[in-house]
């Protein structure tokens, strides 16, 4: 009977009521903001040319360039932020399996060799004869777990994982909406310099006619040299212009591990801004806020939190292992008899009796708790104010698009009619040239707002927080 009452205290420990898992059972609190009902309704955005309809996963395909969704594969598959972000992830996923291991622990142990015991640590004052010892066990535990500090040490560390998750997929987006950003800022830039050309062809005209005008005497010689330094102007401004479209192709060789050097130049060849032929798809506050991953990432860091009360409270309580040992230890030439063999069986109870330490951990726990409260609703602010902010901007932007082409219709139309004029002997080539400045200055100030419009597209998908969602296919 006697070899039970291990066995039997164990029995009785895990049928008390006190062993069980302590601490809060998390839940994402009422009172957090993502809860609000003003953070799940539909957006407040002013303008046309945006739907309600959910928002697209793979955002970038809704240009339909197929140039556009090649680099974005690229990027997802190559990029090196990406490859640490993986490597974060599988360091997450190694935490949890060690923390779903500490339930049990063994070990073994074997060692040999030639021992000279102290004569008084043996109680000898006569001469002890050195003698060949070894001493070989191993022993195992299992942790009980019976107020759940385990338990909730893998809730923490299972949290803290899908936090790393939301980590990588928050490199993702940004990953997709940088080479999208660059990209466009190629087209935009090839535009421009396209443009560029034309206005330098169309002073370069000005000037043959103004030298014409000047050798008739009709006006100074100065009109002459002051319209050279125009071309002369024009042309200094195209280098910076295709400066700019290598330094974004160079974005993307980037983003996708590439050197510098090896970026593709075909890219240069595009010289038309990204157009959406549909409405902006922007779904819901509710929608955005489950897809964000940093919202995500914060509300599992508040989860991981929340867990870590219990871990502390546990420390209030007893830990209670129960574990076996064997082994042999002695001279050699006793090994595995009945004098070096040795056994044991039976619990054994840890506990930490300074209570004012366990408190205090408690209460840093329960702190750290409601900070990780306050960031995930700060999260939710933000990333409702991103949304919100971006969507004006688009609206207003698009308004100013409406009247920059309202401009440049009514300059095309007068280049016409002066055209015809011009025709018709009826006005001098100055004139007519004068009409083709107007048309391309208000075709820059159109190309300039396409580039604004597209990077203000860009922001929207950025915030709505899509693109990370699988791997595209080509």
């Amino acid at each position: 009977m006697v070899k039970l009452r291990p066995l039997l205290i164990v029995g009785i420990c895990a049928s008390m009521p006190a062993c069980m898992t302590v601490g809060p059972n998390y839940h994402v609190p009422a009172a957090a903001l993502v809860n609000a009902p003003d953070a799940q309704r539909n957006f407040t955005f002013a303008g046309a040319n945006i739907s309600s309809t959910p928002a697209a996963d793979q955002w970038w395909r809704l240009y339909d360039d197929p140039v556009l969704n090649r680099l974005v594969k690229n990027a997802l598959n190559e990029n090196i932020q990406l490859r640490v972000a993986a490597a974060n992830l599988q360091r997450s996923q190694a935490m949890v399996i060690e923390a779903e291991a500490q339930h049990f622990s063994g070990s073994i142990n074997a060692a040999e060799g030639w021992q000279h015991p102290s004569e008084e640590a043996v109680l000898q004052r006569t001469g002890i004869t050195p003698f060949q010892g070894y001493a070989v066990g191993t022993s195992i535990s299992y942790d009980l777990d019976l107020f759940g500090a385990i338990r909730r040490g893998i809730e923490a560390a299972k949290a803290d994982d899908a936090a790393v998750v939301a980590a990588r997929d928050l490199v993702r987006i940004n990953v997709v909406a940088q080479t999208a950003s660059a990209y466009a800022d190629v087209c935009n830039a090839g535009h421009e310099i396209a443009l560029m050309k034309q206005k330098i062809a169309i002073e370069e005209k000005f000037t043959r006619f103004t030298s014409e005008t000047v050798s008739r005497g009709r006006v100074s010689p100065t009109e002459n040299a002051r319209q050279q330094d125009v071309v002369a102007s024009l042309k200094a401004k195209l280098p910076m212009l295709e400066s700019s479209q290598r330094n974004a192709a160079i974005r993307i060789a980037v983003l996708q591990g590439k050197v510098a050097e090896d970026y593709d130049p075909s890219l240069l060849t595009c010289d038309a801004p990204l157009h959406l032929d549909q409405e902006l798809p922007v779904g819901s506050g509710q929608d955005m806020l489950r897809r964000r991953p940093d919202v995500r990432m914060a509300e599992r860091r508040l989860a991981a939190a929340t867990a870590q009360i219990g871990v502390a409270t546990a420390a209030l309580y007893p830990d209670i292992q129960f574990g076996v040992s064997l082994g042999s230890t002695g001279v050699v030439g006793d090994a595995l008899t009945g004098y070096t063999n040795q056994y044991g069986i039976g619990p054994s109870v840890s506990w930490d009796l300074n209570r004012k330490a366990v408190r205090a951990r408690i209460a840093e726990a329960n702190a750290e708790s409601r900070a990780r409260l306050g960031i995930f609703d700060e999260t939710v602010l933000e990333a409702l104010k991103e949304v919100e902010t971006s969507l004006d901007n688009y609206a207003a932007d698009r308004d100013r698009r409406t009247q920059l082409q309202a401009a440049l219709n009514g300059a095309v139309k007068r280049e016409q009619e002066v055209e015809e004029l011009y025709g018709g002997g009826r006005i001098d080539a100055l004139t007519m040239l004068a009409a083709q400045r107007d048309s391309w200055t208000a075709e820059l100030a159109l190309a300039d707002i396409e580039r604004t419009l597209n990077h203000d597209q860009i922001d929207i998908f950025l915030a709505l927080g899509g693109g990370w969602q699988g791997t595209p296919k080509s």
